[in-house]
């Protein structure tokens, strides 16, 4: 944990330009992050995601009250990667359309002006499915009517989770940082995000953040 402590330290009092290399489309690595449900900015609140090599590859440096409309994911110089954006029909629980880099306010304004997104992250209501280990469905554009892309499982409360694909073959998945450093247990602030080849690391973050928010 002292680790964490003093990459937020040093970021308070300077401006460092963090390398973030990560690939924008497929990774031809499994790849293994660690996140931490932290901002390295002491005034808000966010995530902070390292990877193998110590750098800070994703950020996202704020929300917005308890129930945020949009979240921005970053890479580590701040460029916006991916909007996720909940959505306004209050009929349908925990809904986020993703879309590609940051758009503003006059993309939704109207119908041929709009942004198209590119995933659609629908909430599971357990009551609703035989399996009650599905946590959320992913599904191609803005609409889930047509059968999932992807499908999360597990529990995000004991950070436990798997994202598997139509083939049932798992493409990322979130694990316990089971180690106590100087005393003090990562617990669940700090865990792993487990990305495998072929999979976009930047999507599978975004999961993350939306699983935050339907669980947390």
């Amino acid at each position: 944990m002292s680790f964490f402590m003093k990459s937020s330290s040093r970021s308070v009092h300077e401006e460092r330009r963090w390398s973030a290399e990560l690939p924008t489309t497929q990774s031809d690595l499994c790849m293994s992050l660690t996140v931490w449900r932290k901002s390295l900015v002491m005034s808000c609140n966010g995530f902070t995601v390292i990877n193998s090599d110590g750098n800070v590859v994703y950020r996202v440096k704020t929300y917005i009250g308890q129930r945020p409309k949009e979240l921005v994911l970053m890479d580590g110089v701040g460029n916006s990667i991916l909007t996720m954006r909940r959505n306004k029909n209050l009929r349908l629980l925990d809904t986020w359309f993703i879309y590609g880099g940051e758009i503003g306010a006059h993309c939704i304004s109207t119908k041929r002006s709009e942004k198209q997104p590119i995933f659609y992250v629908k909430k599971c209501i357990n009551i609703l499915h035989n399996n009650p280990n599905v946590l959320a469905y992913v599904y191609r554009g803005r609409s889930s009517d047509e059968k999932y892309v992807y499908m999360i499982e597990g529990s995000y409360s004991h950070r436990s989770c798997k994202v598997v694909n139509e083939a049932k073959k798992v493409v990322a998945e979130i694990k316990r940082k089971d180690a106590i450093i100087g005393g003090v247990s990562f617990g669940v602030e700090v865990f792993m995000l487990i990305v495998e080849a072929g999979f976009d690391p930047g999507l599978a973050m975004a999961l993350v953040l939306l699983l935050d928010q339907m669980f947390s």
